[in-house]
Formats: structure tokens, C-alpha cells, sequence
């Protein structure tokens, strides 16, 4: 079976919902998993294949001392002036899709996993290139917490991301499968349990 005939799950959610945790049970069942992060941070890295067009765009004062994206000092621009943050998009966005879809090609599993940050505010971008949309969820004040705990980022560039993404709300009202990450790892697990088996079905089914 072709990668363009496998099962295709688009998986989102939250800052701090907890979709790499999701991921990473998923890739040990044997999902093949394409993470949009790994590949941004891949790109962005010292030498990545997006720092040229970047510097040229925002000046080299956006790189750190080894040369990659300061990822934070990007982040306060983007967030205080939003025509940055769409040049920042129209540069990363479109070499992000394309990396995906080459690394979707020759991944192996059972079935592909695209994990998307902001899968539901690129909604109509997406929906055609996935099967199923599959939802981390967890109230905002637990997303707050874990991030703080992760991060040590300022109370004001949480709340600044969050009003950034899709709602809590927004991205139930989409998904065709919900994950509750609002216990713990071995209740997180034992959902994955059996959406994986879900999962397994649907692609032999196909």
C-alpha cells in the first residue's frame, strides 16, 4: 500500500494538550508519525534550509549565537505585530508542507500521522489531505499549567499563544476522534490503546 492510499490522521490540539505525548504512543504501535514541529525546528536549526530566506526577511539578528532561529526572540515579534507573523508563515508554511509530505512518503506504519499545531486554524488546507482529525484535549487552565511547568515562559506569551490558536471549543466541534489528556500517562495510554486498534481496522479496511 502506497503512502497516498494509507489511512491519514491529522493530529492537533493545544499548546500543552499533550500531542507529542499522543505521538509518541502512537509511533510505539506502530503509526508512522510526521510531526510539523520536528520538521519546523529541522528547518530553523543552524544551517536549516529556511534560515537563508529568513535572515533575508527579519535580518540575521533573529539567529542565535550557533546560528539557528531564536525561537523566543521570533516568537515576541510575531505575536506583537501580526504582518511579521504572516511573512514568518508564508516562509516556513509552504517548506514545512513539502518536507511532510516527503518524510509521509517513505514513513513506515500502519497508518500516517500528521501532527499539526494549528491543523484546525489551517482547516481548509488540511482537510483534504487527511482521513480523520483526531483531538488532544484538556481544559485551558490544565494547558497553562503544564506549559508554565515545561517552559518558564511569562504568564503574558502563554495567554498571547492561546488567543493565537483555534479554541478549546473550535477544535471539538471538528474532530472526528477526541483524546482526554486531562488524567494521567496511564489513562492517556490506555485511550491510545484503543484508538490505535481503531485506527489498525480502518487502514486494513481500506
Amino acid at each position: 500500500m502506497t503512502p497516498a492510499q494509507r489511512l491519514r490522521i491529522g493530529l492537533t490540539g493545544g499548546i500543552g494538550s499533550g500531542k507529542s505525548a499522543v505521538a509518541d504512543l502512537l509511533a510505539a504501535q506502530g503509526a508512522a508519525i510526521v510531526d510539523a514541529d520536528v520538521i519546523a525546528h529541522q528547518l530553523t536549526a543552524s544551517g536549516g534550509r529556511a534560515m537563508p530566506f529568513l535572515i533575508q526577511s527579519f535580518g540575521a539578528e533573529i539567529c542565535n549565537a550557533q546560528g539557528a532561529l531564536d525561537r523566543a526572540a521570533m516568537r515576541e515579534r510575531v505575536f506583537r505585530d501580526p504582518q511579521a507573523r504572516a511573512r514568518l508563515e508564508s516562509i516556513l508554511h509552504p517548506q514545512i508542507g513539502e518536507a511532510m509530505r516527503d518524510a509521509a512518503s517513505h514513513a513506515p506504519g500502519d497508518y500516517l500521522v500528521f501532527v499539526v499545531p494549528l491543523l484546525v486554524e489551517h482547516l481548509d488546507r488540511w482537510r483534504p489531505q487527511i482521513d480523520r482529525l483526531c483531538v488532544v484535549d484538556c481544559p485551558e487552565s490544565l494547558q497553562i499549567e503544564r506549559v508554565t511547568s515545561r517552559s518558564g515562559l511569562e504568564p503574558g506569551t502563554i495567554a498571547a499563544i492561546l488567543a493565537a490558536q483555534a479554541t478549546r471549543t473550535q477544535r471539538l466541534a471538528v474532530a472526528d476522534d477526541v483524546i482526554d489528556n486531562s488524567g494521567d500517562l496511564q489513562a492517556l495510554a490506555a485511550q491510545v490503546t484503543v484508538l490505535h486498534a481503531k485506527y489498525r481496522a480502518l487502514a486494513h479496511k481500506n
